[in-house]
């Protein structure tokens, strides 16, 4: 039989193993991305940006909610009408049961990552794919999908979506504790770093809360307007891409 002192001593253990660390104890900082699926924007600061939160170790100081919807409305008869057509409805849809079904931020984000990366190499109709590269099976997502289940995140989504204060103005569009960050949202660890509380990780290290006017303007540019059809969109990219070389 253990002796009472052995018993304590497992006891104590298995309570500091529960423990949170001093990280996890202080309170985390709320990072929410508004975003929709087909905007080149939203895919690029998913893919390459965002991802390093999850590299360099930010990630144990946030809580990261993604909410897929974006400048979609929802019309008279309830269905979705999307900024960049059907298959941008479809895909917000599915990363939204994505998030739902698996409600661990680093399996959902690896299978979101992977749709945007193919949306951002326009081979977004191979998004079945990514159940396979995320290591992930697609049961669950593909009922909620076909359920009408995700139909409803959606909604739930959008009703998030519209409740900002002040409405986001294009996407993407991050908010970190509650404050949106407007065209500086490149700038995202910084200001994630300036609103912890905590012993502050590595990664925090270097990022400077300041940013030239200069590159403000440059990144106000790399948004999605609500009020641009697909064909403006295009033509302001084009252009854009012009300009690059003049």
């Amino acid at each position: 039989m253990a002796s009472p002192h052995l018993i304590f001593a497992i006891s104590l253990l298995s309570l500091l193993s529960l423990s949170p660390s001093h990280a996890s104890a202080t309170k985390r900082v709320s990072l929410s991305l508004y975003y929709e699926t087909l905007c080149p924007y939203c895919s690029n600061f998913i893919v390459n940006h965002l991802s390093r939160i999850f590299s360099n170790g930010l990630v144990s100081i946030v809580d990261l909610d993604l909410v897929p919807y974006g400048n979609a409305r929802v019309s008279s008869d309830g269905s979705f009408i999307c900024q960049h057509g059907a298959n941008e409805c479809l895909l917000n849809v599915i990363e939204a049961c994505a998030i739902k079904e698996w409600p661990d931020v680093q399996e959902h984000f690896r299978f979101i990552h992977c749709v945007e990366n193919l949306i951002l190499g326009q081979k977004e109709n191979e998004w079945q794919s990514c159940f396979q590269v995320a290591g992930l099976s697609s049961e669950a997502v593909v009922d909620c999908y076909n359920s009408g289940y995700g139909r409803q995140l959606e909604l739930q989504y959008a009703a998030e979506t519209d409740a900002l204060r002040p409405p986001h103005q294009y996407v993407p569009w991050v908010v970190v504790d509650g404050k949106p960050l407007y065209a500086d949202y490149m700038n995202f660890e910084a200001h994630i770093c300036g609103a912890y509380d905590g012993k502050l990780p590595k990664a925090c290290k270097g990022h400077r809360q300041s940013i030239s006017q200069e590159m403000k303007a440059s990144r106000g540019d790399q948004v999605c307007l609500p009020s641009e059809t697909i064909s403006s969109f295009a033509a302001r990219k084009s252009k854009k891409k012009r300009n690059k070389f003049t």
